[in-house]
């Protein structure tokens, strides 16, 4: 477990905290070099064992107790709460977990715009032990990609000189790609100053917008991106990706980070979200939910979601007692809604993002729950709504390619199936059959919360972090 100094009581103001930082490292040279010398004489001495059992684990517990209290750790993500985006929720709930795990721990955020009531959010503020600090805000055009990628570079620009100001403050800097562009800040502030970085890469940018025919495989921009990219990649302590399938399109991106990539899935709190009958759920009694077999789709509905295949499903089961909710936003919601009041279908619920206090109820009032990728995305983008969707404990549908990491998940947890995208009477038949038996629906959704709790629960995922943070320190 790690320990902290107790806070000097000297009112000297010229003990900064890199002083407080060299002491412990001097404390760390001290300690190890008593043992090492002891290591060496008895090596010279012919003894047969230089250090005794109780010495290396001395000489262990020393190390790690020392370099977990010098670990000093900065995290950058535009998007912190009260921003509803997913980026943000889970970097919140990971910078909790790493401190509680003894880690001294920093944000550098934007302000917000996600947000349900409110677009300004103090510029510093302290959540228990973590010091948040925003950058000013700079909405132009938000809700076009033209705009948000002039928002990322404006943020990305901040991060850099946040960067440069407080490099000495802290050890590792770990840079989310969100925006796409913050590395970049990363990079250029190790050429200058030899900063440490570790990269969270929740997407991989050029190759999503070549997906989506925002910018060509063969334009000028996108190949100075790719070799920006490993430019990056190379200087980083550490690249952190979602999924195996992720892992795979990076390497080949860049062979030579092969031994630096970490796959580490997102997560669901099964403290947050706890398993509830619908008929002792407010949310389901208040959007009648509770007599009808509910299909629940949470969260964005976006460019590389699958949404065609889950408006056929619902084509397919409009005259039987299944109903559909959508539930969040994105660019593709809106289309879905025309369209289904153009087919006059009456199975469709379509309700705003719920704040997370409401999330423990509004993904517990179905009976199955959607996840979607688009064909051809598996390796650019993971959808953490499957672990929230899991840690409620109902079945889940996933809608992907067959060379989807998705299919193996679902496949371990023995919680539900995967589809082919457009296969929308495979999903369609899946849904009878869990409405028809519903003691195999209770089985797959035990099995699903179960899954979640020995794989994707924060505390598990922030050990994970936490050993790649240690390993950027050395």
């Amino acid at each position: 477990m790690a320990f902290w100094p107790k806070k000097s009581t000297t009112s000297n103001p010229n003990i900064s905290q890199n002083q407080t930082f060299k002491n412990d490292r001097n404390l760390l040279t001290r300690k190890t070099a008593d043992i090492d010398i002891k290591r060496v004489y008895n090596d010279k001495s012919g003894t047969t064992s230089a250090l005794s059992p109780a010495e290396l684990a001395e000489d262990s517990e020393i190390r790690e107790n020392l370099y977990d209290k010098l670990l000093n750790i900065s995290v950058t993500s535009e998007f912190f709460p009260p921003d509803y985006a997913a980026t943000g929720q889970l970097i919140e709930e990971l910078v909790k977990q790493l401190e509680q795990q003894g880690v001294n721990i920093e944000v550098f955020t934007g302000q917000p715009g996600y947000a349900f009531s409110t677009d300004k959010a103090p510029a510093v503020e302290h959540s228990g032990g973590i010091r948040i600090q925003r950058s000013r805000s700079t909405q132009v055009w938000s809700g076009r990609i033209r705009g948000k990628a002039v928002n990322g570079v404006l943020f990305t620009l901040r991060a850099f000189i946040h960067l440069v100001k407080n490099f000495r403050r802290h050890n590792v800097f770990l840079l989310t790609s969100a925006p796409p562009f913050l590395p970049i800040a990363g990079y250029l502030a190790n050429l200058c100053f030899r900063v440490s970085y570790v990269c969270l890469l929740y997407d991989l940018y050029p190759d999503i917008a070549i997906a989506l025919g925002v910018v060509s495989r063969n334009h000028p921009l996108t190949g100075f991106w790719w070799e920006l990219n490993r430019k990056i990649w190379r200087k980083s302590k550490g690249i952190v990706v979602l999924s195996p399938d992720m892992k795979e399109r990076v390497i080949k991106i860049c062979p030579d980070v092969a031994d630096k990539v970490s796959v580490i899935h997102s997560w669901g709190d099964p403290d947050l979200i706890v398993p509830m009958a619908k008929e002792n759920n407010w949310f389901a009694k208040k959007h009648n939910l509770v007599n009808k077999f509910t299909v629940l789709y949470s969260g964005n509905m976006g460019r590389c979601h699958d949404i065609d295949t889950i408006l056929e499903t619902a084509k397919h089961l409009q005259d039987e007692p299944i109903q559909f909710v959508c539930i969040g936003s994105g660019a593709k919601r809106e289309r879905l809604i025309q369209e289904v009041n153009q087919l006059g279908l009456t199975n469709f619920l379509f309700l705003p993002y719920q704040d997370k206090q409401v999330l423990p109820y509004s993904l517990t009032a179905c009976d199955l729950s959607l996840v979607s990728v688009e064909s051809g995305m598996e390796s650019l983008v993971a959808p953490s709504k499957l672990y929230p969707a899991l840690a409620a404990g109902r079945p889940v549908a996933v809608i992907c390619s067959k060379y989807s990491y998705l299919r193996q998940l679902i496949a371990d947890g023995k919680c539900g199936t995967a589809v082919e995208n457009g296969d929308s009477l495979a999903l369609a038949e899946f849904i009878r059959r869990l409405n028809s038996d519903r003691k195999l629906a209770e089985r797959m959704g035990k099995a699903s919360r179960q899954y979640l709790q020995s794989n994707f629960t924060p505390q598990i995922i922030a050990k994970q972090y936490l050993s790649i943070l240690k390993q950027s320190n050395l």
